[in-house]
């Protein structure tokens, strides 16, 4: 069924897709997230010079994708699930769709064979902490007036943490760390447990409580929260970066305790990798 608001009835002619010009969010980024298994047979069966030149090109791809500003990209050697791993971070979704496909075909047809994929946008969180109740916080617990020097040196702090935080979600710089996990999860809609049936107040008390436990692994497990409604059948993409695989393996198991996760929360597959250059993942994965 289609919408229309204020249209006029106009005779139907025929469609015609529209031009690919960029195709930008309003804010953020788009997130692909790329999973493959390497097809050896397929590879070995091409000449040794076709190898060559597709090595040389899946590279020169991915150099040239980070080289366009706001653009990351993340090149990963699977662990159990997929051998080859791809996280990009593109402000026009028309260059990552253009990418995607090209890596997909850049080794040689049928040599990456998809495991998983998940599109998403990097977004604000509805739940970052408002001035207003900052500044109540600092009344009630520290017992700082409003309006005092004290108070206003306090507030402007907030201010600068606050408008760094949400750059940070929109604009994440990601850091070059040896471990890397993936998931998607969705809230619960069923009796009894549904997320969205409850007012914002307390959504915003139950997700303070879970931002708290994460604030726990600052400086050891670097997290991005990607929004997913409208564009895959979860509704977050969640990508963790870390020294420690055993703070990855933590901070999940810290979490699945926090009211949020243990009545609200569906999680799906965990994709686990190790972030290196290209040439290295080619040497582990028997490509060159």
């Amino acid at each position: 069924m289609l919408y229309a608001s204020g249209v006029h009835q106009q005779k139907p002619t025929a469609y015609q897709p529209p031009d690919p010009k960029p195709l930008q969010p309003a804010e953020g980024l788009g997130a692909l997230h790329l999973f493959y298994r390497i097809n050896l047979p397929a590879w070995r069966a091409q000449s040794e010079s076709e190898r060559k030149h597709a090595l040389a090109g899946l590279e020169s791809l991915v150099e040239a994708a980070r080289a366009e500003p706001k653009s990351t990209v993340v090149t990963l050697s699977m662990l159990a699930r997929a051998d080859l791993g791809f996280m990009i971070l593109m402000p026009d979704l028309q260059q990552l769709n253009a990418l995607e496909k090209k890596i997909a075909a850049a080794l040689g047809p049928n040599v990456l064979v998809p495991e998983y994929a998940y599109l998403s946008l990097t977004e604000r969180s509805e739940y970052t902490q408002k001035e207003e109740d900052y500044a109540l916080e600092l009344e009630q617990e520290q017992k700082i007036r409003r309006g005092t020097p004290e108070s206003e040196a306090k507030l402007a702090e907030f201010r600068e943490r606050i408008a760094l935080y949400r750059h940070d979600r929109l604009y994440p710089s990601l850091p070059p760390w040896e471990y890397f996990c993936f998931y998607p999860m969705s809230k619960r809609r069923a009796p009894g447990q549904n997320w969205y049936a409850l007012d914002f107040e307390a959504r915003r008390k139950l997700m303070g409580g879970h931002m708290r436990v994460g604030r726990t692994f600052a400086g050891r497990v670097r997290q991005l929260v990607t929004g997913s409604t409208g564009t895959a059948d979860w509704e977050w993409g969640v990508s963790l970066f870390a020294h420690d695989p055993a703070d990855i393996k933590a901070i999940v198991y810290e979490m699945r305790f926090d009211e949020v996760s243990h009545t609200y929360a569906e999680f799906g597959p965990f994709f686990n990798g190790l972030p290196m250059p290209l040439r290295d993942i080619y040497q582990r994965l028997l490509l060159a």
